[in-house]
């Protein structure tokens, strides 16, 4: 199966520990496909952005965000790249 490029959009309403804890947990699980990520806490709204980039087969691609959007108070977003090796 083909690579594919894709950003993860992340936005953590409510920053709580338990919340922050699965996230990293998930990103940790797939690390293999993480090129980099980028996170900001914006304190005066309570919540953190994450962008992840990510370089793998689309249905891992896909479980993650799947798993990461299955958490509560978590928002999920990916935008794929049409780019081909």
């Amino acid at each position: 199966m083909e690579n594919k490029l894709a950003i993860i959009a992340i936005v953590i309403n409510k920053c709580e520990e338990e919340v922050v804890e699965k996230v990293n947990g998930y990103l940790h699980e797939y690390r293999d496909i993480i090129v980099g990520r980028m996170g900001i806490p914006y304190a005066e709204r309570q919540i953190s952005l994450i962008s992840v980039m990510v370089d793998g087969p689309e249905d891992r691609i896909n479980s993650l965000s799947g798993k990461l959007g299955m958490v509560p108070l978590v928002s999920v977003k990916t935008a794929y790249s049409n780019t081909k090796k």
